[in-house]
């Protein structure tokens, strides 16, 4: 189930509201080239605000308000550190994203955060490239399915409300550090600006400026293309309760439906290596087709590449961490990025209250060693089995369709690590069954 849902890379095609045919005289008057003295005022006035907060030394500074960020500044700012959350963009704005919050992104909520729940999921439809089709279902919710805008707009109020201090409309263009013993560093902005904190933490998605400072590196790239379908009430009714998942015929690859019935709309989307972009708009336009969607027009059109971190590529740099897209964070079978990037998030911003707090660059470095070790030692290990599972998969994908939808102990070990009980990496370590799938699958 992806859901990462960094939009860096390929911006989402949205419609555009046509123009009145009545539109008069009147209408052509107030769009007038030159702006009125009010609206120079406001901007300035605006301007003058926005540097004002930026001003002064920042304990911790987050640049990216997505889920990594704002879980980020939550962390920081619940214990009771000055911190700033950075963002180009407006809140709520879209993004490319199934949705899908399992079970280890709902532990990592911020408390009494309430889920924008459009959908709760208990059944999951399989197909093998459209063929093969089987339901399975579950007496118990797997995972529940959001819109991003209300999901990250509501995290991004869970951390102003711990006390962090959100700055919208601002581009962060790199990090300047001195070295040695400084107690600072600064991000650059778009204009010549820049922000002076103590520490630093990138979450600014998969093509993260502040990612390439440190030196994140990638060895596996994904293109997710996606359509937001609106439907008729019967036809949401229809996959209330259930999404749809199908083993797509590039290797790796795989499409999904997701819905959002409170919206009545329908997430459809397919992903698979980049370097396929004409096969993967094929296989989408197919998918399409095939569920009988072919008839409605998508609200929104988009895509995305997803970056999986090389196990080697390092998550900090002096006085700056990264979470999440940006230090290219994700389960890399499923490429599901929501859960990763909460919990690094989470672990980024406590650590980098520990790199802001720490005296000399021994310290500085002995600080970010620790959230590098806790990322290894948590995600690192899913992600290696993810890893081995994807390997797999790409070559025998009708085993894993197989167990998944005639073997009963293989779909509730599929419930189990949706609903938080279990991971991959838990399942082929205690389960010979699991490893013998993947072996047996990967050969």
């Amino acid at each position: 189930m992806t859901d990462t849902g960094s939009t860096q890379d390929l911006d989402p095609v949205e419609p555009v509201a046509a123009l009145a045919d009545d539109a008069g005289d009147e209408a052509l008057d107030v769009a007038s080239d030159e702006p009125s003295a009010e609206h120079v005022s406001t901007d300035a006035e605006a301007d003058a605000e926005r540097a004002a907060l930026l001003d002064g030394v920042w304990d911790v500074v987050v640049v990216g308000a997505g889920p990594a960020g704002s879980s980020a500044a939550y962390a920081a700012a619940t214990r009771g550190r000055r911190v700033l959350l950075l963002d180009k963009a407006e809140h709520p704005r879209y993004k490319t994203c199934g949705g899908g919050i399992i079970g280890p992104s709902r532990d990592s909520l911020p408390a009494d955060f309430k889920l924008p729940l459009q959908d709760r999921i208990s059944a999951v439809t399989f197909a093998l490239n459209g063929k093969w089709t089987r339901t399975r279902r579950s007496k118990r919710m797997l995972f529940g399915v959001v819109n991003r805008d209300e999901f990250d707009l509501r995290l991004v109020q869970a951390a102003e409300q711990a006390g962090a201090v959100l700055v919208t409309g601002v581009t962060a263009t790199g990090v300047e550090q001195q070295g040695g013993d400084s107690r600072t560093v600064f991000v650059t902005l778009a204009g010549g600006g820049r922000v002076e904190a103590r520490a630093v933490i990138g979450a600014d998605g998969s093509a993260s400026r502040i990612g390439r400072h440190v030196g994140v590196s990638f060895d596996q790239i994904d293109l997710g293309l996606e359509a937001e379908i609106p439907v008729p009430e019967s036809v949401s009714r229809e996959w209330a309760g259930r999404i749809h998942l199908d083993w797509g015929p590039l290797p790796g690859s795989y499409g999904w439906v997701f819905p959002k019935t409170d919206s009545g709309t329908l997430t459809v989307g397919v992903i698979s290596a980049r370097g396929q972009g004409e096969q993967t708009k094929r296989y989408l336009a197919d998918y399409i087709r095939r569920l009988g969607l072919s008839g409605f027009t998508p609200l929104v059109e988009s895509g995305h590449l997803t970056r999986c971190r090389a196990e080697d590529s390092p998550l900090s740099r002096g006085r700056v961490l990264v979470a999440g897209d940006a230090a290219g964070l994700l389960e890399p079978w499923t490429r599901e990025g929501i859960s990763y990037a909460l919990r690094s998030g989470r672990l980024a911003g406590e650590w980098a209250v520990q790199v802001a707090e720490a005296n000399g660059a021994a310290d500085v470095r002995r600080q970010a060693l620790n959230y590098s070790f806790a990322i290894k030692a948590g995600l690192g290990v899913e992600m290696r089995a993810g890893k081995i599972m994807l390997a797999s998969f790409e070559k025998r994908p009708h085993m894993f369709h197989a167990a998944v939808s005639l073997i009963t102990p293989a779909w509730r070990a599929f419930a189990r690590t949706t609903q938080g009980h279990t991971t991959f990496a838990q399942l082929m370590r205690d389960h010979r069954a699991a490893r013998k799938l993947a072996s047996i699958a990967g050969r």
